[in-house]
């Protein structure tokens, strides 16, 4: 039971301080979810214009469930007032989910009404758990409410209407948020959130987040099964299928293996953990998700159609994806390590060389390229490692 000096707190000075609760790990289970939805939702309608929907629906996704990874960053999720607050956000985010495919369509509603629901009620939970415990970050919550009122009269307008309208009111709505946590939640008369007074725990947030690179990744996974047992097996698709599980571990190793762990050590012993772990988690991580969905969606492609021509779509997918996850992972090193991983830009440089050769070759010659790639990437950057701890 928590002491009367910590409410709903998690109490620091214990392990208790940096573990990842059994109910953290239930809810980013409706996220595998999520993340499917919105991959299976780029792959329907890769067009501009609907990847451009995609991405907004990646976005809220993703923010929805950073967010709620802030709060259990301070709250206990082993006290039952904070697990059934996570188990609440679990249905609202089984029926953000289900809308995802049809977010756009009849199911604009439901999505905007599950959002907004998740957003504003987990943000006004700690509002009210933090009014006595810890009162700067109750008037930080206050803020954050405040902000999440605004954007949420724009996602259910723009539920309410059709096409353009929608996807322009809901650009809003996600422009505000966004723009708000960059402002530190500033509310005229009510000032701004001060991120050295954000008392996180760097491991925590350094876990939540890697777990959830493991779904995105699994989530490619799953994808790239499910179309290889209903596809033609033969020399051409099963070569996707290596391909594409390669290239899957190969980003889990450029992650995992290299950076993740020794970043929560930085983060934990930064001076101002707060607004390090908010670049750093909650926007540069945004693109590390993007990009798996991507290249999990050209994965789809290739594997549907692994020779002929290599059209426009499974390029930007595969090519551009790969592309964005060595650029996340730049800015990652960059912001925590201050360091500059010249096997990633190396890794660029090729990708670009790919882009003028990959319309004249199939798409598995494509995918096989891009994974050599990754590959490439991975060991060098491994040596170099290695290299340094020897020293």
């Amino acid at each position: 039971m928590p002491s009367p000096t910590h409410g709903l707190f998690r109490p620091k000075g214990d392990h208790s301080e940096h573990k990842v609760s059994f109910s953290e790990l239930f809810f980013d289970l409706v996220f595998v979810y999520a993340i499917t939805q919105s991959a299976h939702l780029l792959i329907t309608h890769f067009t501009p214009y609907g990847v451009y929907q995609g991405l907004l629906v990646v976005l809220a996704v993703w923010w929805v469930w950073v967010f709620t990874t802030w709060v259990t960053n301070w709250l206990d999720p082993e006290t039952v007032a904070v697990r059934l607050m996570l188990f609440v956000l679990m249905l609202l985010g089984m029926g953000l989910s289900i809308a995802i495919p049809d977010a756009f369509g009849k199911h604009g509603l439901l999505f905007a009404l599950c959002y907004v629901a998740m957003q504003i009620g987990r943000t006004v939970f700690i509002c009210l758990c933090s009014r006595q415990h810890r009162p700067e970050l109750h008037r930080g919550f206050i803020r954050m409410t405040i902000w999440f009122a605004v954007s949420g009269v724009l996602w259910i307008t723009g539920a309410l209407q059709e096409g353009t309208t929608r996807t322009v009111l809901w650009s809003l709505a996600l422009l505000i948020e966004y723009t708000s946590a960059s402002l530190s939640f500033a509310v005229p008369g009510l000032g701004r959130s001060d991120t050295k007074e954000w008392d996180i725990s760097g491991p925590h947030m350094a876990e939540r987040c890697g777990l959830l690179l493991i779904i995105a990744l699994g989530e490619s996974l799953l994808v790239t099964g499910n179309t290889f047992s209903g596809a033609h097996w033969d020399l051409a698709t099963f070569t996707a299928f290596i391909s594409a599980f390669v290239a899957t571990v190969a980003m889990w190793w450029i992650y995992f293996s290299l950076s993740a762990e020794k970043a929560s050590e930085v983060i934990a012993s930064s001076d101002n953990r707060g607004h390090l772990a908010r670049v750093v988690y909650t926007y540069v991580h945004l693109l590390l998700i993007i990009a798996i969905v991507l290249v999990a969606v050209a994965d789809e492609f290739v594997l549907a159609h692994p020779l002929g021509h290599t059209g426009i779509g499974t390029m930007v997918a595969m090519i551009g994806g790969t592309a964005l996850y060595l650029i996340a992972n730049i800015l990652f090193k960059r912001l925590v390590f201050n360091s500059h991983p010249l096997s990633h830009y190396i890794g660029l440089a090729l990708l670009t060389i790919l882009c003028v050769a990959a319309s004249h070759v199939p798409p598995v010659a494509v995918a096989v390229a891009t994974t050599l790639i990754l590959v490439l990437v991975a060991i060098q950057e491994t040596v170099v490692v290695m290299r340094k701890n020897s020293h």
